[in-house]
């Protein structure tokens, strides 16, 4: 059974995956505005983290021949999808509309979970999954851009496909007999993904030079290579090595609303860092996606039911997991985005 203890290490870990992912926005936002891609911002930005993740992904290599579906699901969806679909709904949709539509993907896990692998959901992962949302929509004010496109709604919801798809594969990457350890799943992952996005953004067009120069982040002028840095290693190695893991402590469903809190991050750093200031619909929806957050992740008590953990009748069930009794948690097993 999952203690008490598991459950706050991965909630611990799901809100640093949640904040480190949020503070991409503030450092990419000004490298694009000294006259960078945005496409070729999301390559150096996966590239690089493949980089450092090198000698992590030749230490587990032998997950090529036992996971190779897990790592190139990861590498297309989990990396190479949600960047590239969200990228390029931005160009036909409002910013807020598109990161709106993205953050329904707990709500597809939900989905996921309850139709498709047929699992009970709690009570408290739904209901958080609406406050999240609701909340998301008064954060990036939804209200302020209703003039859209088909085309942008279709890649944005492609986005929030593959960022379902994140939360599912990081699951799944914990169960079998031989699991897939967490780092060489983020290493083999970031490798495809990197090599998916340099079709989509080929970086030789790009202009190497503004990296060699500043850019202006809160009234100061800051490396571009050190901002590039602070992408690479926080936003993206940090924040994917922490997600995953906080998946296999928690649940698919509870990690996809804690990981809501990334759009209120975002949104706050880039009201300190750049000046762009929240309005009082954005400070209720921030303190709305922490309630349904928060709600999502508190253990229910319930009455112990039916077969007990480890019983014979808990083999029987698919995958031979047993449910883990007032953590909303779907899968045991799991050891440790």
């Amino acid at each position: 059974m999952q203690t008490a203890q598991v459950r706050n290490v991965g909630l611990g870990l799901a809100l640093a995956s949640a904040f480190a992912f949020g503070g991409s926005g503030v450092a990419a936002k000004p490298l694009i505005e000294a006259g960078l891609d945005p496409l070729h911002v999301v390559w150096l930005r996966v590239a690089g983290a493949a980089l450092v993740m090198l000698p992590v992904a030749w230490r587990h290599r032998d997950l090529l021949r036992r996971r190779p579906a897990l790592l190139a699901g990861f590498g297309l969806f989990a990396v190479a999808g949600v960047q590239a679909f969200y990228f390029a709904a931005l160009s036909r949709i409002p910013v807020g509309v598109a990161l709106l539509i993205e953050y329904l993907g707990p709500a597809l896990v939900l989905g996921w979970v309850r139709f498709v692998q047929r699992r009970p959901v709690t009570r408290a992962a739904a209901l958080g999954v609406v406050l999240a949302v609701g909340g998301l929509a008064c954060v990036v004010e939804v209200w302020a851009g209703l003039g859209f496109d088909v085309v942008g709604l279709v890649l944005a919801l492609c986005a929030a496909f593959c960022q379902a798809g994140y939360f599912i594969l990081a699951d799944h990457g914990g169960d079998g007999t031989e699991p897939a350890d967490p780092l060489g799943v983020i290493a083999y992952g970031l490798l495809i993904g990197a090599v998916v996005l340099t079709v989509v953004a080929r970086p030789w067009g790009m202009d190497a030079e503004v990296l060699l120069g500043a850019a202006a982040v809160a009234g100061s002028s800051v490396p571009a290579w050190a901002l590039l840095a602070w992408i690479v290693l926080i936003a993206t190695v940090l924040a994917y090595v922490t997600g995953i893991i906080s998946v296999r402590k928690l649940s698919p469903q509870v990690a996809g609303v804690v990981a809501c809190l990334e759009a209120v991050v975002a949104t706050v750093l880039a009201w300190v860092l750049l000046g762009e200031h929240l309005s009082a619909p954005q400070i209720a929806g921030g303190v709305l996606v922490l309630v349904g957050a928060f709600i999502a992740q508190s253990p229910k008590p319930t009455a112990p039911s039916g077969p007990v953990a480890g019983s014979p009748a808990d083999a029987a069930r698919p995958g031979g997991q047993a449910p883990v009794q007032g953590e909303g948690r779907l899968s045991a097993g799991q050891g440790a985005p």
